[in-house]
């Protein structure tokens, strides 16, 4: 799903002035991706009535493999922990390719999706979140991708990416990213058909969708808070058995967001932890952060 960026020619934030200073120009640009995103999801959603009547255990693999190239490693351990917070270093090349598995799940470049998601710690469930449940359920979960013009309010001239924008592989990505998610599609047709189109694109971008978009809504709902993070966050299990990423542990993320570790506890499934620590024990993963123990005991409710 194509979003528009808050900052504008992949550089200086925009507009300049107020928020309700937006130019014409730029408001239909807004309802233009606005209909795509609407177009996109209605799209992926036909995928998924039509995918009993072209199912292969090819394509159902391609679905697998794809999916977990593009939501646990793309957007888990590559988007969030790695570009957004910084909770580990991997090398160079790593990192692209591990970026480059996320844009294929078309939710947004990397400098997109890294500038909302520090904008949502940053007023995490206030006015300003761009996607708290304060403002409804379905709002949170994907009415706030359909909101550009709001989203450009909102977040107002902040610009808070610029660590990545400085770099070319990522504002070359942020200018292509709707021709690399088409050549996807046309690659998959080409190799198995109608069959891995609709299993590879469409089922798999709604589920990945999906699963990733319920961390936005139902753990700022329904959960448990074992640390005192000061906002809605919760940690729910049935969550992170959807998506498989760790993410649902989402309490304890708000708690401790520079942590390379999610599942804080040995029985909290974390497949981005494990894949963490095996590029670690391979010299491919440094500086990987963790709270300690002492910090986890400070957070906990039982100790306030």
């Amino acid at each position: 799903m194509r979003l528009k960026t808050i900052v504008t020619d992949y550089g200086v934030a925009q507009p300049q002035g107020t928020a309700n200073e937006l130019t014409p120009s730029i408001r239909r640009l807004d309802y233009f991706w606005d209909a795509t995103n609407l177009g996109i999801l209605i799209l992926e959603h036909i995928c998924v009535l039509a995918a009993p009547f072209y199912f292969t255990w090819n394509a159902f693999r391609v679905f697998v493999i794809l999916s977990i190239l593009t939501g646990p490693i793309g957007v888990s351990l590559s988007y969030h922990r790695n570009l957004s917070h910084k909770s580990l270093k991997l090398t160079k090349s790593l990192e692209y390719l591990f970026a480059y598995f996320r844009l294929h799940a078309a939710v947004g470049d990397p400098i997109f999706w890294t500038s909302i998601h520090r904008y949502h710690h940053q007023f995490v469930d206030s006015v300003k979140d761009p996607h708290s449940p304060i403002e409804g359920f379905w709002f949170s979960h994907v009415n706030w991708t359909f909101r550009n013009t709001y989203l450009w309010e909102k977040c107002e001239n902040r610009n808070n990416v610029m660590d990545l924008q400085k770099q070319d592989y990522y504002r070359f990505l942020q200018k292509t990213m709707p021709l690399h998610v088409v050549r996807l599609g046309l690659l998959l047709y080409i190799a198995g058909g109608l069959p891995h189109l609709i299993y590879g694109m469409g089922v798999r971008m709604a589920y990945v969708h999906h699963a990733f978009f319920f961390i936005n809504s139902v753990c700022h709902i329904w959960g448990k808070r074992p640390y005192d993070s000061k906002d809605l966050s919760k940690n729910n299990w049935m969550v992170n058995l959807i998506n498989l990423s760790g993410e649902g542990w989402h309490n304890n993320h708000h708690a401790f967001e520079f942590s390379a570790r999610i599942g804080l506890e040995w029985w909290q499934l974390d497949i981005p932890w494990y894949i963490i620590k095996l590029l670690g024990s391979l010299g491919l993963a440094t500086n990987v952060k963790v709270p300690t123990e002492i910090q986890k005991l400070k957070m906990c409710f039982k100790n306030q």
